[in-house]
């Protein structure tokens, strides 16, 4: 009754809640996106998005449809693969930003590991600057990093604005430097933090530097500084730094998924793996 097709194009609509960017991930005219949907919509017969020229959202029936592609996609994956007599097999180095660490990144590789038992999963947990540096010298196989919003390359996952976060009671004096809580460096949230600050003028030192997320965590909960993030992901006992204090806008990032060119039976994992990640990409910044 439901095309997967159709169901993939919906989920990338859901997930980017945006036509445009939906078309981009999945390497269609947005044409072509807007008559997926409508045939679903056609098969459901109820709509799945109310839009506007300025926002897509989900309606009660979409939020519900969800699930069901999800499920329905999953099945026809294992289907596919149990009769067309090819298993997955062989060792696949993925790579992922630790903002993701938190999430329902976990899940989504447990539910791939138990469909592809025969495929060796190595996870790598680092910077996106470094995960990216690890995919061209070929050291990995597939990554999930941040890009810069006016960065083009690799597969969409989420898009998200950077916000200023610190502890709730955390006061800023606008005489004295921000103290910055920072990844080192290729940090992408650094050099955008830093860009921005010596953009608006504004004087600054480093409180804090560590490339683990939970140093940094733990370093803001006492207030030692202030750190830049993702708006979608704040970690709790964080919150977003008030306007008053003036800090400067930090603009867009981007998640997005890059794949080495390995061919053969790696090539088919990491494509197996990123579709799964695609397709459970709203749960990507949910908490677990």
């Amino acid at each position: 009754m439901y095309e997967p097709t159709q169901l993939r194009t919906f989920l990338a609509v859901a997930q980017t809640l945006s036509f445009t960017r939906a078309a981009d991930r999945l390497g269609l005219r947005q044409s072509t996106v807007s008559q997926h949907v409508r045939r679903l919509e056609e098969a459901t017969g109820r709509p799945l998005f109310t839009r506007d020229t300025h926002r897509v959202e989900l309606t009660e029936d979409g939020e519900a449809m969800l699930g069901f592609a999800r499920t329905i996609l999953q099945a026809h994956e294992r289907a596919a693969a149990f009769f067309g007599g090819t298993r997955l097999r062989g060792r696949l180095r993925f790579g992922a930003s630790e903002d993701f660490v938190t999430t329902r990144l976990p899940e989504i590789l447990e539910s791939f590991r138990r469909e592809h038992p025969e495929v060796d999963l190595e996870l790598t947990v680092e910077l996106s600057g470094t995960l990216q540096a690890r995919l061209a010298a070929g050291r990995l196989d597939l990554i999930l990093a941040k890009r810069r919003g006016a960065e083009s390359g690799g597969r969409l996952v989420w898009e998200d604005s950077l916000i200023w976060i610190g502890a709730p009671d955390l006061r800023l004096d606008p005489d004295r430097p921000v103290p910055l809580i920072l990844y080192p460096p290729p940090g992408i949230t650094r050099a955008r933090a830093l860009e921005a600050l010596e953009a608006q003028g504004r004087a600054w030192r480093i409180a804090c530097t560590s490339s683990s997320l939970s140093a940094n965590v733990a370093a803001a909960r006492a207030g030692l500084g202030v750190m830049a993030h993702t708006r979608g992901l704040v970690p709790p006992g964080l919150v977003p730094v008030p306007a008053r204090a003036g800090l400067p806008e930090l603009g867009e990032v981007g998640f997005v998924l890059r794949a080495g060119r390995r061919g053969g039976a790696v090539q088919e994992a990491a494509d197996a793996l990123a579709e799964a990640i695609l397709a459970g990409g709203d749960r990507l910044h949910r908490p677990r």
